[in-house]
């Protein structure tokens, strides 16, 4: 995996990552897929990342995983995912349907439309280990006949996630990990430690941009 050390600009760092990743893809392809994730981190990269001058009429943007709560309830990483970047640019957004009434339905559904692979996966870092909603001890993290899935309870709220299958076909995987309360599950995670869910994920087609080490 390469490190992109951020110092104390992470915003900067991660966007420019961002942004050269997705500049790559659309001199190349037709259309190009991005998978976003949720929490805290993001979204101030996601808004600079709204500046940006790509062509987003040709990005599509997925959840990589999403709370099961109401529509517009601040803790849908939809809420924010809205408020940073797809209000700001035409690209086509594909919102997990959490508020499906039969979810692994949903989940299942979610993992047909899913493009194959996704150019850019987004992914952190959870101070347990968990990347996406794929959280320690959890049945979700054996499964291995769909691209997506629903968790059990997790702090909280029962989540839609992408599987370890998804996070392995995808061309790229941009990791952006703040803060040096996570340095030492950012050890773990790039010494592959398979006891966590985040050291599960392939790492030849990954950078992490981090400030926490």
């Amino acid at each position: 995996m390469d490190v992109v050390r951020a110092g104390s600009d992470l915003t900067e760092a991660a966007s420019e990552v961002l942004i050269r990743s997705l500049a790559d893809y659309l001199r190349d392809r037709r259309r190009v897929s991005v998978a976003l994730s949720g929490g805290r981190t993001p979204w101030p990269v996601l808004r600079s990342l709204a500046r940006a001058d790509l062509d987003w009429n040709r990005v599509d943007i997925y959840q990589v995983d999403e709370r099961v709560a109401p529509a517009g309830d601040p803790a849908r990483n939809l809420t924010g995912l809205t408020t940073a970047l797809t209000d700001h640019v035409p690209a086509r957004i594909h919102p997990m349907p959490v508020d499906a009434p039969d979810l692994e339905a949903a989940a299942l559904r979610y993992a047909q439309e899913l493009p194959r692979p996704l150019n850019i996966v987004h992914l952190g870092l959870g101070d347990d280990g968990h990347t996406a909603s794929l959280v320690p001890d959890d049945p979700v993290l054996e499964v291995d006949d769909r691209l997506a899935a629903v968790t059990g309870p997790y702090r909280g709220h029962r989540r839609m996630t992408l599987t370890f299958g998804a996070l392995a076909e995808a061309d790229s995987i941009v990791w952006i990990v703040a803060g040096t309360d996570k340095a030492a599950m950012v050890e773990r995670l790039l010494a592959a430690d398979p006891s966590i869910p985040a050291g599960r994920v392939p790492q030849d087609r990954a950078v992490l941009v981090t400030d926490s080490i």
